[in-house]
């Protein structure tokens, strides 16, 4: 049946379209790209929440829209409008791939923008055009990183870190325990902005047909204006907007022009997706806790892990890996990680249920923007693990303890009293830092905890403990150096991650994509298949609460003046 309701569908499909192609359209589409867009979007409230949670518009949404103008043969092209679209590099180097699908597919693409960042120079790069507007500006001035430090903040106000980090380059507690940056984290920062640095340059040599050093003369040379950004060939045309259809075409007969939104109806409707055996799509974003995924209401300007981000809850994600192994229509999954990080005992828990739908069907890992410490953790069970050059992964280290509230007290003039049977019971409290017995503790807890972990990567890489070790201790990598020390399998992105996920389960390159939303009853596990599930998952994590052993990634940020 339902392949008679796909064949009815068909039909009725390619006489739209024929009917379709008899009228007119556009010769070029505009998008308009005016914020940074997730790969995938978060799930969204039931009713009425939903009311005040608007669907944002993601690249996969993008993807379809540019892949339905590529498909008609009436349009010419594509112009990209530009504006605030500063995102991390990975999702940036996203947007590149899906503009060079669209040029493959015969399409011209060109970018126009009143003022190129770096980010949004290195997109417009990857078009055959670069246009700006009269007097505006490229600005794209250099890649910059910074780091804070809050130990004297926070002692003025009489709180203090006391965190147990397994290396140096587990850095996420620098934040909080110190004043300035420590060698190791000036070393790994430099790595990184170098390697950043590197992939934009190349990026811009790449689009422009001019050599490395040029690219970065040009980048030196910043900011350019109007006819000097013209002369300096940072762009291809001075244009207005107003000005794009006589551009596009000639003065005698300009192009038409019109946006996607207003032109959608009328454009080629890609073929439908065919039924039977699917593709699943598992989004696993935010930090890694205990419990339920939740979304933020808002977002704060700068990341904070735990605090007004998005979250990924192993009670989620366990029960929607749970369904996907026993899925008969799932013929292969693709995971997408987009995660700094969190709580060990959950990373554990969703990479043990992880490996059960791996032991089973093709599992793909898609790296997000960063992939890092848990985020990785939850990567080592796929049957191939894809990053961009520019997504932040590795962090494989651990770290533990908590922040010291007893000065916070005092100086509000609080007065407490505390009664507190057995030795230990204190632990975790937040009236006095830890002894030393209670630290080599820690120090203990930690290392059982990082041995597993690099006993993890180690299995799924297939690399000596002591080769995960050299790289790991909480080291961060840029995909393109991940790639070098064989913690990912290749380069590309989700597009490309669903394509190995097809080739892998011999499925057509139409079948269904299906994106996993949480599971509306919870699931017990199923019987182990053969393959060692059964010891995997017993190896579980204890740890102690309040205070969370935490696989977290250090707080990198990459920003543009």
């Amino acid at each position: 049946m339902a392949y008679l309701i796909y064949a009815i569908r068909s039909i009725l499909r390619w006489l739209s379209n024929l009917l379709k192609a008899i009228g007119k359209a556009p010769e070029y589409v505009m998008f308009t790209l005016d914020e940074p867009r997730l790969e995938t979007a978060p799930p969204r409230p039931g009713f009425p929440k939903r009311m005040l949670s608007p669907k944002k518009a993601t690249l996969r949404d993008l993807e379809k829209q540019m892949r339905q103008v590529a498909n008609d043969r009436r349009i010419k092209g594509i112009v990209l409008r530009l504006y605030g679209i500063d995102a991390p590099p990975a999702q940036l180097q996203s947007l590149r791939d899906l503009m060079a699908e669209v040029r493959a597919a015969g399409k011209r693409v060109l970018v126009w923008s009143h003022n190129f960042s770096l980010g949004s120079y290195y997109v417009a790069c990857a078009a055959d055009e670069v246009l700006l507007q009269h007097a505006g500006t490229v600005a794209a001035f250099g890649l910059e990183s910074r780091y804070y430090y809050l130990a004297d903040a926070l002692a003025k106000i009489g709180l203090k870190g006391d965190l147990v980090q397994i290396t140096p380059y587990k850095t996420a507690a620098d934040l909080i325990m110190r004043t300035d940056m420590s060698a190791e984290a000036r070393e790994m920062a430099t790595w990184l902005i170098d390697d950043l640095y590197r992939q934009y340059l190349e990026g811009i040599s790449e689009g422009r047909s001019i050599s490395k050093e040029a690219a970065e003369a040009l980048i030196d040379g910043c900011p350019l204006q109007g006819e000097a950004a013209l002369r300096a060939g940072a762009v291809d045309a001075i244009v207005g907007e107003e000005e794009l259809p006589g551009y596009l075409g000639d003065e005698a007969k300009p192009a038409t022009l019109a946006t996607y939104a207003s032109e959608k109806r009328k454009l080629r409707s890609a073929p439908l997706k065919r039924p039977g055996k699917c593709v699943a799509l598992l989004r696993i974003a935010g930090d890694i806790i205990d419990g339920k995924s939740a979304t933020p209401p808002f977002k704060p300007p700068f990341r904070m892990p735990l605090l007004f981000s998005e979250k990924a809850g192993d009670l989620t994600v366990v029960h929607q890996a749970r369904q996907l192994a026993r899925s008969k229509r799932v013929a292969a999954v693709v995971v997408h990680v987009d995660s700094g990080g969190g709580s060990a005992t959950s990373s554990e828990a969703m990479a043990a249920a992880l490996k059960t739908v791996a032991d089973r069907k093709p599992l793909m890992i898609s790296m997000g923007s960063v992939a890092a410490s848990g985020g990785y953790y939850i990567a080592t069970p796929g049957t191939k693990i894809l990053a961009q050059p520019g997504t932040l992964t590795g962090s494989i280290g651990v770290l533990s303890g908590k922040l010291v509230n007893a000065g916070l007290y005092e100086k509000l003039l609080f007065h407490r009293e505390i009664l507190r049977r057995g030795e230990h019971a204190g632990y975790y409290a937040g009236d006095q830092p830890f002894t030393d017995e209670e630290r080599q503790s820690i120090w203990e807890s930690i290392n059982t905890i990082y041995q597993q972990f690099i006993g993890r990567v180690a299995e799924s890489r297939g690399m000596t403990l002591e080769a995960v070790d050299a790289i790991g201790g909480g080291r961060v990598w840029t995909g393109a150096q991940a790639l070098e020390n064989g913690l990912v399998d290749e380069l590309g992105g989700l597009n490309v991650a669903i394509a190995r996920a097809k080739e892998a389960a011999g499925l057509n390159q139409h079948c269904t994509i299906r994106e996993m939303k949480p599971a509306k009853k919870l699931l017990a596990p199923a019987t182990p298949t053969a393959g060692g599930i059964l010891e995997y998952a017993m190896q579980g994590l204890r740890i102690f609460s309040p205070g969370k052993m935490l696989l977290l990634s250090p707080l990198v940020r990459s920003e543009e003046p």
